[in-house]
This record gives C-alpha cells, sequence and structure tokens, in this order.
C-alpha cells in the first residue's frame, strides 16, 4: 500500500509491533545481547562491526554496534526521506563527521567542496582541518570549478543557515559531476524536500531540531543508499558514534506528529514574517516565502514550502540585536531551532561563532524559530521587544547631540 506522506510519519518503522504484541514503540536499553554460540557470536560482531545487518540466528552483541530501537527510527526516516537507508548518530555534528570520515576513506580522496553559508558548527569542522580534510568554500554558481580530482564530497545546506538562503539542488549536483553531494535538510525536513530524489547523494539532519520538535532529544542522521549506509554504520561503530536508543525513541515518537507541526509552524511563521516587514526598527526580513528570498522560485518546485525560519536584520546594528534578545518574554533566547517552542538567537554571537570573518553572519541579523504558539501573541512580544529597541536607540542618540 502506497501512504500519503502524513500516515507514513505515523505508521514507518512499526512494521513488527504487531508481531511483539505491542501497540506503542518499545525501547530497548540492553547495552550487551546474549550471543548463541561463540561461532555465531563471532559471525554477528564481524558483520555488524563491517557495517551489517543481524541475520537469523545471530545476535545484536552490543549496543556500540545494533540497537532495535535505533534501527525502528532509521528505517523511518528512511522512507520519509525515500531513501534505502539511514543511519543514526548521537548527534547531528557526529553524523557529518561520520560522512567525512567514511566518504574520504573510501575514495582516498580529502578535498571537500563546501557552499557557504552553513551551519557554523559544518563550516567550523571543514575550516579546522581537523579530520584531515581540505576544504574550498564558494557559492553555489562557482561549485563546478572548485571541484578537483582528489574531491570527496560536495557539501551544501538549503535553506541555509543562518540567512535562509536557498539553494539549486539539481543545479549543484550537475555541477558536481560524479563526486556526491550532501545536503543538510534540517531546515526543511522530509516534509518539505526531497534532495535525494533531485540528484544528492546524501540528506543529512540534526535531527535534534524539527524531527524531535520538542527541544528534549540530541541526535543526527543521514539517509542515503544502502552503499553508503553499511560505509557509515562501520565508521559509526569504529567511532562509538550511535544514537542512544532513548533518544532514537523520542525521534521516532516525534515523526509521527512532524507533518503536522511543520505545516502549524510554517504558517505561523509567515504571519510573523509579514508583520516584520512593516516594521521601522527591521531593515529586512529573510524568509522563503517572500520572492526577494526565493530569486529562483525554489519554493514550490524544489522545496514545497517556505518552512518556519525567520531571520531578520534590524536598523540599529548589533546593539538592537542585542537588546531586541534580552527584551523578548515569549521567546526563549537560545540556540537551536524546530521546536514547539519559539526561540531567538544572534547567530555571529553564538553558533556561527567560529566562522571564519568572511562568512559570518551580519552582527545586525538575529534569527527567529517560530514554534506553535498563536502568531498574536509572538506579534505581541516582539512588538514590545521592539519598541525597546528604538527608544533604547532614540535615547542614545538624544544623548550624544
Amino acid at each position: 500500500m502506497t501512504l500519503h506522506p502524513d500516515s507514513l510519519a505515523v505508521h514507518a518503522g512499526r512494521d513488527d509491533l504487531a508481531a511483539l504484541g505491542v501497540h506503542a514503540l518499545p525501547l530497548e536499553l540492553s547495552s550487551t545481547n546474549p550471543l548463541p554460540d561463540i561461532e555465531l557470536g563471532g559471525l554477528s560482531y564481524e558483520v555488524l562491526a563491517t557495517g551489517g545487518h543481524p541475520f537469523e540466528g545471530g545476535s545484536n552483541v552490543y549496543a556500540r554496534l545494533w540497537n532495535p530501537t535505533v534501527a525502528r527510527f532509521e528505517e523511518a526516516l528512511a522512507r520519509l526521506e525515500h531513501a534505502e537507508e539511514s543511519v543514526a548518530f548521537s548527534s547531528g555534528m557526529a553524523a557529518m563527521t561520520a560522512v567525512l570520515l567514511a566518504l574520504t576513506h573510501e575514495s582516498q580522496r580529502r578535498h571537500v567542496v563546501a557552499v557557504r553559508p552553513l551551519y557554523g558548527g559544518t563550516d567550523h569542522l571543514l575550516a579546522s582541518g581537523l579530520l584531515g580534510v581540505e576544504t574550498t568554500f564558494c557559492a553555489p554558481d562557482a561549485v563546478a570549478s572548485a571541484v578537483r580530482d582528489d574531491t570527496a564530497l560536495v557539501v551544501l545546506e538549503t535553506p541555509a543557515n543562518p540567512t535562509l538562503e536557498l539553494v539549486d539542488i539539481r543545479a549543484v549536483v550537475a555541477a558536481a559531476g560524479d563526486v556526491p553531494v550532501l545536503v543538510d535538510n534540517t531546515f526543511a525536513t522530509p516534509v518539505l524536500q526531497h534532495p535525494l530524489d533531485l540528484g544528492a547523494a546524501l540528506s543529512l539532519h540534526s535531527a535534534t531540531k524539527y524531527l524531535g520538535g520538542h527541544g528534549d532529544v540530541v541526535g543526527g542522521v543521514v539517509a542515503c543508499d544502502a552503499r553508503l549506509a553499511a560505509a557509515l554504520r562501520r565508521t559509526r561503530a569504529i567511532t562509538g558514534a550511535i544514537m542512544h536508543p532513548l533518544a532514537a525513541y523520542l525521534l521516532h515518537r516525534g515523526l509521527a506528529t512532524l507533518p503536522v507541526r511543520m505545516r502549524a509552524q510554517q504558517e505561523g511563521a509567515r504571519i510573523v514574517a509579514d508583520w516584520l516587514t512593516a516594521r521601522p526598527e527591521v531593515a529586512r526580513v529573510h524568509f522563503p516565502g517572500f520572492a526577494a528570498s526565493d530569486p529562483d522560485g525554489l519554493v514550490g518546485t524544489q522545496q514545497s514550502g517556505p518552512g518556519a525560519m525567520i531571520a531578520i536584520e534590524l536598523t540599529g546594528g548589533f546593539a538592537a540585536a542585542s537588546l531586541l534578545t534580552s527584551s523578548v518574554e515569549l521567546f526563549t533566547h537560545a540556540v537551536s531551532l524546530g521546536s514547539v517552542d519559539s526561540l531567538i538567537q544572534h547567530p555571529a554571537a553564538l553558533t556561527h561563532r567560529p566562522v571564519a570573518s568572511e562568512a559570518k553572519p551580519s552582527d545586525a541579523l538575529v534569527r527567529l524559530s517560530i514554534g506553535l504558539e498563536d502568531p498574536a501573541d509572538l506579534i505581541a512580544d516582539l512588538a514590545q521587544a521592539l519598541t525597546a529597541t528604538a527608544d533604547a536607540r532614540e535615547n542614545a542618540e538624544t544623548a550624544l547631540a
């Protein structure tokens, strides 16, 4: 049976529950598992440690290698992403690290092309050279010229963090040629965008964000084909970066409401973004639902909706941004995004602090993650906070005069 995405979000990864005699997702916490005998135990270990799946009559051996709760979440996410498989990690950065290690080892190439802007942690990892990787950062239209004979991977994020710039995935895939392309799909989620359908080899999520949706779990996951998934599981087994089963349980449960949450948060973001455009304290509103933020018309073609993230640049610069983030009452001033409650943060000072100066976002830019509150309440909170920034600026100008 072919299911609508809303139905798939509820039922994916639960096919074995009836046979287990349960309705709700089980949580399996065993750190070690009984072995049928030495020979089968040893074979099970070898298969799992090299990226394979459990086999009938074998054992899951050890939680660093395999866990049924994690595997159910992986199956569910893979189906939502239109992927053969997915591999779950302890965090989004652990997932990105595993991709870099696996692909550079497999190809024996050490060069990566990265399209900026990117999440600050990813940018920092690539720029640091910590994993022995050399990175060329570029704009989307420069990918073809940046790719070399020793390029192992092209990395992009769309919508990009924090300015919400949209990148044409098909165009980058074409420019990359035979080099695999990874898309960070965290902001869009599988509800709005399917990178693998557009030619990307890997779709990565910080599962901490929209997939979990409640600000109470940390994790990362990569959707891809079976061959790449095996390489990622091998890397995960060696490095010990598997997702904890409690995190997988919470994330799998979160997937059931992901489509409903995304649509509701997206609609709230539309209303808030429209209101922000009329505020004199705001110099510019970045929101993919606006034509100015989507010059190539990717919303409606590549991405089915604009999402629930907004970035604003304030006329008062850093001082106004600082005052705004400290004056809100309903928004929580905190890093991260995608939760049911609304968050606000200053990327240049926080998530993008380690990024090179030429790629750092403006000091005047503030990022908003719109939650499930009534948009009127969010607008009222921003109104009183923006008024405070305007009053402070006016007082400062009066004092200088």
